[in-house]
């Protein structure tokens, strides 16, 4: 898939040239992607945060594997995914006693590809 394409599947149609001088005016949309890929590097900031999104890059994992393979307490890790989890950045899925983890691939790639955009 091009790059536009992609862009376009997610109706984010940003021209690079107008978004310079827009994206620090309030109430555009550009501005609002400026506040949206704010947030979003404030939540993978925390060295923990990226230490998982890194971890589940391999694959999806239970609660207990991410904890046990990264030395945290499984009550910070839960916190963490909790945060991960409620941006949409990784999707989760019970079975049985378990809970899965793994990456919101598209999520985190248009992300990227926003931030791209703006450097």
């Amino acid at each position: 898939m091009t790059r536009e394409n992609f862009l376009l599947s997610l109706s984010i149609v940003i021209d690079i040239k107008d978004m310079s001088e827009d994206c620090c005016k309030k109430n555009s949309d550009e501005f609002d992607k400026v506040e949206d890929l704010s947030e979003f590097l404030k939540i993978i900031s925390a060295e923990n945060r990226l230490r998982i999104i890194c971890l589940l890059k391999q694959g999806e994992r239970c609660v207990c594997e991410i904890y046990e393979h990264l030395e945290l307490s499984q009550n910070l890790t839960s916190h963490h995914l909790g945060v991960l989890s409620e941006a949409g950045l990784v999707n989760s899925k019970k079975e049985g006693l378990n809970v899965f983890y793994s990456l919101n691939r598209k999520k985190l790639e248009s992300y990227k590809k926003i931030m791209n955009n703006f450097l």
